[in-house]
């Protein structure tokens, strides 16, 4: 059964920077692309970043040039860097796994997801 778990997230003010993980276990990851969602209270869950197993990415458009998704495949692990945070990217993110190796950024082509970390960017 594959498992997410995400950590690193916290309360930051506008311009500063957090980094965000997300440990999966129990799949065969060479085969999976990983990403990340956001959803704020009352907003539908949106794309955030996603890389495939070959390092491969993909940004939303919002985020593009401030956030960097990596991922160490040996610990099957992703990472997001967010650096000049804004109070719009206030949010829980949640880290996914699709089992392809296609980069796609709606949340029904995700198989599995984790529980979420928050994180609240201050003005």
């Amino acid at each position: 059964q594959v498992q997410l778990v995400e950590s690193g997230g916290g309360l930051v003010q506008a311009g500063g920077s957090l980094r965000l993980s997300c440990a999966a276990s129990g799949g065969t990851f060479s085969s999976y692309v990983l990403g990340w969602f956001r959803q704020a209270p009352g907003k539908e869950r949106e794309f955030v970043a996603a890389i495939s197993w070959s390092g491969t990415t993909y940004y939303a458009d919002s985020v593009k040039g401030r956030f960097t998704i990596s991922r160490v495949n040996a610990k099957n692990t992703v990472f997001l860097q967010m650096n000049s945070l804004k109070p719009e990217d206030t949010a829980v993110y949640i880290c996914a796994a699709r089992e392809s190796l296609w980069l796609r950024p709606s949340a029904s082509d995700y198989d599995y997801w984790g529980q979420g970390t928050q994180v609240t960017v201050s003005s």
